[in-house]
This record gives structure tokens, C-alpha cells and sequence, in this order.
């Protein structure tokens, strides 16, 4: 599968591409990563479709194209605020996403779901969070990168014979990977509180914030000597961590060191607070650094007699079986497998027409054919193995064999299917446009990064900015920083319908309770309902308010009629400052918003 060219290379060049090449295997799991977190994005995201992307919701298109949206930004979404536009938007990059996922016409299919994603992210700002910036930065760079090279259609369906190389350097796996490095680093830099250097409580306050805690971070609460270790440590992982990637010596064993230590990273952040899938984001960025020796090292043990003697054979006059045979083979993860004609063997293809099947023989020379032959093979998989049982299973032997006889009487029909399916020849390479155009956006990506931490060093050339800001390059890595956020609280929304009943609005119309909720972030449904509501509480996005009484008045009076109608309700967000060395904290009553529903003049506090 793989050339063997290193001897031909310099030590430099070696030594270059193991410190800033990616391995083609590591960057498909990357895209296999990027793809399932797209599609459990959307699935997500599509539980308030009509709330966060409609004009019925939180932001209709007008107000967000006139007030809002940064000129440099654009999105497909704003073409139409009706929920019925927006279902088909998601299910073309759901569509597009699975495509990723199987590696079907990579490339192509890569950089539109970049510019699905992109749309939807200009379509609402108000429920983006840091996992969303990353995401979107990642499947930009990932445009420039071979992430079809291995365990795809695309690969399955190679029909160049010369080998692919195991590894690419280009400008692009630089850019790629200072990008991700980037990410720690600048948040390192942005974080520039005493609390963080000083006496180490950052992660005291950042375990106190009611609307991202978890029940095991409010455990840890429980042990100060412990927090004040984790804050120094991530302080440590976020400066020094990615320095392993460009160790010269050994350098397979520290990227491994730096894969593990950043995934084990994230999802401690995952275990104490609620955030999301940016855990998940931030781990799966890291999957493209396993080295080329991890890799061997695994297939080397995988090389049992029985996966090496394995031969398929399959009918060379039927297009179907060729390409589902070089399918199964690619997803199955059997790539030394030899897929042959079974015309060659008059054997072989007199048992072929005997049975209308085609024909597995297993290292000792037994023969397997129909169903029973996928699930031998699905027992050789290092995939599939463990579904060997279920698929030996009598009623699912009995209906797999079925269905595998009528779709070997079908064979015309089935290629009718396959027929957008087409033997292409594969190459991975890096082209001298490429690299430049990778190297000029990294440059810009730097200078906006260097400006977050000294904007007035830093100025940003407009052609740069504005660069930048259409290809959605934008970032800023404040997570924390320079300190953990203090003020925190819960909301009550207490309203009174039409004939006098109070209820809260925010709580679905319970009787209003001004306690604190056991767990805070419980209180919200989703992660985008609890980014928008703690980015609501903000000054500096008061004018999103009146949008969402608006919205409020609209989802409760379009489910009730007449006197249980809302009238009018207040917005209170119930601030609790953290104090230092657990002191009990006081609550202040704020009330951020009036609303009456039947009154065209709300009132801003």
C-alpha cells in the first residue's frame, strides 16, 4: 500500500517530515473524527432548528443582518427564515458529512461541509462556543490535506498501481499543526490573571461556575490542594505540551506522549464541566499526530496466518462485485488481502456459477460462500470481529443469506447503484500553489492570533483582516482567560398570563421558585441554549434581548389560547459572585429585561 522512498530522502528531509509530515492512516481517522462530529453537531443542533435558525426563534434574520452580523461574514442559512429551508440545509450536510465519513470524493465534499459549517455559524453567533471555532478551523486546513488516502471509497477504489507514500509534508500539515498548537499557546498567553500564576485558584473558580459544573466537578471542589496542583499542571500542559511534537530524538514515542496527554486533557475538562463537544473536538485534532510507527507497529500484529493466506474471489464480468469486493476489503481493514478474478481459476469459477456466489477461501483451503463468506470475513476483521457471533447466529445467517441471493439474481440493478462509484487513480501530493497559499493563510492566522494577546503591537493590515474574516480564520483563545468567570447565577423568568396566573417562562410554566437550583447547568437543555443564555446575561449583548422576549411570547401564545395566553414576564438573572477561599457567596436579584407581549414598547434595565 505504502512506498518505501525514505532511503532516497536526506537526513533533513527525514527528519523534517517525521517532525511536520502526517501519516495518511492518522489522517483518516482525523476525517472519520471530523465527520461522526459533524453529524452529532447537526443531530444536536437540530433539536432547536426552529428556535436558533428560524425567523420564529431567538434571532430572526433582519435584526441579525442589521445589527449584528460582521460584513465580512456570509451565510446560505440567512437565503430564508422558514424551518422547512433550514431541515433541508441540515440534511444536505448531513448528507455531505456522511460522504466524509466514508471518503467519498474527499476533497470535494470536505470543503463543502466547510462552507455548510461556516454558514451556519454566521447564522446565529450568539450559541458558538470555542468548540465551534475550533472545529471550523480545523475542517479548513483539512480542505488542503489527503484525508482520503486511506480507509475510503476513494482508496478502495484506486486504480493507480503505483504506491502511495506513507506520509505527506506540505504546507499544509504545517499549517494544520501550528494551528492546533496555536490553540494552547495563545490561551496560555491570554492568561494573565494573578489567580492563574499567583495562588493557583483558576480551577477553584472555574469548578465554581454553577452553569458549567458537573456533579464530579463539584466534587473536586472538595479538595483544594488538588485544584491548585490541576491549575498549575494545565498551565504547564498548555505551554509545554506541544513542544513534544517537535522533539528531534525519538520522536515517535513524544508524539504519542503528546496525543495521550492532551487527550486524557480534554476529557478531564469533559468529566468536571459541561462543555459540549469541544472535549471531543479538541481530542479528535489530536488523532492526526500518531506516528507512522504506531501504525506499522499495529499492522505488524495484525499479520496472523489466517488474515495473510485469506484469498476473495469475485466475478470480473460483474461491475458490482469488483467494486464491492475492493469496498469490503478497504472497511474491513484487510489491506494485503488479493482480490481475484475467479475466471482465472477453472475451479474456482465452476463453483462460483454452482453456488452464484462469490468465493472466500479461508488459509486452510476451505471454501465459503454467500452470507457465510461475510461473516468469515467479518471474523478476520479487527473491526467486525466482534459481531462474528451475531452474525453466525441462525436467523440472521438464514435472512443474510436471503438477501444475498436476491441481490446475486438483482446483479444488474446493484450496479445501477455503484454506478456513481468509479475506479479513479489516487495520488497525495503537495503542489507549490498549494504550500503558498497554505503558508500565506498561516501567516495571517498568526498575526490575528498575535494581535488577540497585543493589539496595539499588532496591526492587522486590511487585507489581512478582512482575509481572515471571510474565510472564517477568526479566532480568539480565551477559554478562562485572563481568568476563570466569577460572576455566575441561574435565571427566573417569572411571567403572568392573561388571567392573572404567574408562572415561570423560563422553567416551561412551573410556579416560580427564586432558590437555587441543585445543579445549575442541569437547568438548561442543551449546550447552545446554555452558551446563549450566559452570553445574554453580558452587557455587551443587551440588544439581543428584546429578540428573545419576542421569541418567548411567540413559543408560549402560539401553544396556549385565550386567557392562558402570556402577557407579560421580567428576565432576572440571579448573580452569585464567587468569593475566594470557599466564603459563602451572596446572591443579588438582577433583573435584566421587561417584556409585554400585546405592547410594542419593552423596556431594556
Amino acid at each position: 500500500m505504502f512506498s518505501k522512498e525514505k532511503k532516497f530522502k536526506s537526513s533533513f528531509e527525514r527528519k523534517l517530515e517525521e517532525l511536520f509530515g502526517l501519516d495518511l492512516r492518522s489522517l483518516a481517522l482525523f476525517r472519520i473524527g471530523l465527520a461522526l462530529l459533524i453529524v452529532t453537531d447537526l443531530i444536536k443542533r437540530s433539536q432547536d432548528l426552529k428556535a436558533h435558525y428560524t425567523d420564529f426563534g431567538i434571532l430572526p434574520r433582519a435584526p441579525l443582518i442589521e445589527q449584528f452580523l460582521n460584513p465580512w461574514f456570509w451565510s446560505v442559512h440567512l437565503f430564508s427564515g422558514e424551518a422547512l429551508f433550514q431541515s433541508f440545509l441540515f440534511l444536505l450536510a448531513g448528507f455531505i458529512a456522511f460522504a466524509l465519513l466514508i471518503g467519498y470524493r474527499t476533497r470535494f465534499v470536505t470543503i463543502v461541509s466547510w462552507a455548510l459549517l461556516v454558514s451556519l455559524h454566521s447564522r446565529n453567533p450568539m450559541v458558538l462556543s470555542a468548540g465551534d471555532i475550533e472545529i471550523r478551523l480545523l475542517l479548513f486546513w483539512a480542505m488542503f490535506l489527503p484525508l482520503g488516502a486511506c480507509y475510503s471509497v476513494d482508496s478502495a477504489l484506486n486504480s493507480s498501481s503505483k504506491p502511495l507514500s506513507e506520509r505527506i509534508l506540505s504546507g499544509a500539515t504545517v499549517a494544520l499543526t501550528l494551528q492546533i498548537c496555536f490553540i494552547y499557546w495563545f490561551t496560555w498567553a491570554l492568561k494573565s490573571d494573578p489567580i492563574w500564576w499567583k495562588d493557583g485558584s483558576a480551577v477553584y473558580y472555574a469548578l465554581s461556575i454553577d452553569q458549567f459544573a458537573t456533579p464530579i466537578g463539584q466534587f473536586f471542589l472538595g479538595f483544594p490542594a488538588l485544584l491548585v496542583f490541576l491549575t498549575y499542571t494545565t498551565l504547564g500542559i498548555e505551554l509545554l505540551g506541544p513542544f513534544l511534537l517537535f522533539i528531534p530524538i525519538r520522536t515517535s514515542f513524544f508524539r504519542l506522549c503528546a496525543v495521550v496527554t492532551f487527550i486524557l486533557l480534554h476529557l478531564g475538562f469533559g468529566l468536571g464541566l459541561t462543555l459540549g463537544l469541544f472535549p471531543f473536538i479538541s481530542a479528535i485534532a489530536w488523532l492526526v499526530f500518531i506516528p507512522s510507527e504506531f501504525w506499522n507497529g499495529m499492522s505488524q500484529r495484525l499479520q496472523t496466518p489466517q488474515r495473510q493466506k485469506l484469498k476473495i474471489y469475485y466475478d470480473g464480468e460483474c461491475g458490482f462485485c469488483k467494486k464491492t469486493v475492493y469496498l469490503l476489503r478497504t472497511f474491513l481493514v484487510l489491506p494485503g488481502t488479493p482480490l481475484l478474478l475467479a475466471q482465472d481459476e477453472p475451479e474456482i469459477f465452476a463453483e462460483m456459477k454452482t453456488h452464484n456466489s462469490w468465493v472466500v477461501v479461508d488459509w486452510q483451503g476451505y471454501k465459503h460462500f454467500k452470507f457465510k463468506a461475510i461473516a468469515y470475513v467479518c471474523h478476520l476483521s479487527p473491526l467486525l470481529r466482534p459481531l462474528t457471533p451475531l452474525l453466525e447466529w441462525r436467523p440472521v445467517l438464514s435472512a443474510g443469506t436471503k438477501a444475498y441471493e436476491i441481490i446475486a439474481k438483482n446483479r444488474r440493478a446493484a450496479s445501477k447503484v455503484t454506478a456513481p462509484l468509479k475506479f479513479r487513480p489516487l495520488e497525495v501530493r503537495s503542489s507549490l500553489l498549494t504550500d503558498i497559499i497554505a503558508f500565506l493563510l498561516l501567516l495571517c492566522v498568526s498575526l490575528w492570533n498575535l494581535r488577540t494577546i497585543a493589539p496595539s503591537i499588532f496591526k492587522l493590515p486590511k487585507v489581512v483582516s478582512w482575509m481572515t474574516l471571510v474565510l472564517r480564520l477568526d479566532q480568539k483563545w480565551n477559554m478562562f482567560a485572563p481568568y476563570p468567570l466569577k460572576d455566575d447565577g441561574w435565571y427566573v423568568i417569572p411571567g403572568q398570563l392573561k388571567d392573572g396566573t404567574e408562572i415561570d417562562v423560563f422553567k416551561d410554566g412551573t410556579p416560580v421558585s427564586w432558590e437555587k437550583p441543585r445543579l445549575v447547568s442541569a437547568t438548561y437543555s442543551n449546550e447552545r441554549w446554555r452558551k446563549y443564555m450566559m452570553n445574554l446575561w453580558s452587557k455587551d449583548n443587551s440588544k439581543y434581548r428584546l429578540y428573545y422576549g419576542r421569541y418567548l411570547c411567540r413559543n408560549w401564545n402560539t401553544q396556549h389560547q385565550g386567557s392562558q395566553q402570556l402577557d407579560t414576564f421580567s428576565i432576572y438573572f440571579m448573580r452569585e459572585t464567587t468569593l475566594p477561599n470557599y466564603q459563602t457567596p451572596t446572591v443579588k436579584k438582577v433583573r435584566i429585561w421587561k417584556h409585554s407581549c400585546f405592547n410594542s414598547s419593552p423596556e431594556d434595565n
